[in-house]
């Protein structure tokens, strides 16, 4: 488990680090539609090019930062029953959402969206619409996002089962220091 607790730790690392580079994007996002519309109103100057990078980085931002938001837990949730629940059988109902729904769905999806984005890499896709961009950046972010939602997901998983041995503290929970340090014989936990 000592190994399992260290690739979650890494993949916790990796998509915190993705996270707070990718979230740099809305501001760029913000900066690139403020100048498009400065420059298609005051100066009657336009280019598709413009709005399909508004769109890639918007893209990015959803896409690649999946596994940051899964991460810190803030994903939509309707707990009007689970809320009620123990914390013990609220884990449980995570591990088998994320046995049986999450990994299946996002590794499908990550094993659908490669072959599209090799077919644009290797066609040399391009925008339709006049002066747009390249499209296989955007086809990538697809199996990217996936790829980096199911490491976390996978690490999600290690994390509840180890709490659910009583190995580490809730991982769900807010703590002081790290969630992923195994716990001391004597701080005891209760099963």
């Amino acid at each position: 488990m000592k190994l399992l607790l260290a690739l979650s730790r890494a993949i916790d690392a990796l998509n915190e680090r993705v996270g707070r580079v990718v979230l740099w994007l809305v501001l760029v996002m913000a900066l690139v539609s403020s100048a498009n519309a400065v420059s298609r109103y005051l100066l009657s100057a336009s280019s598709n090019a413009w709005l399909e990078l508004q769109w890639y980085l918007f893209a990015a931002v959803f896409l690649l930062c999946a596994g940051y938001t899964l991460l810190h837990n803030e994903h939509i949730r309707i707990d009007v029953v689970s809320s009620r629940l123990s914390r013990r059988t609220q884990v449980w109902i995570d591990v088998f959402g994320t046995v049986f729904f999450l990994l299946p769905m996002s590794a499908f999806i990550l094993w659908l969206s490669w072959p599209v984005f090799v077919n644009a890499w290797v066609s040399h896709e391009m925008s339709s619409n006049a002066g747009g961009l390249i499209r296989w950046p955007a086809r990538l972010l697809v199996p990217a996002g996936f790829c980096l939602l199911t490491l976390q997901g996978v690490s999600e998983l290690i994390k509840r089962v180890a709490f659910l041995k009583g190995l580490i503290p809730d991982a769900v929970e807010k703590h002081a220091g790290p969630a992923l340090e195994p716990l001391r014989v004597d701080e005891g936990m209760t099963k």
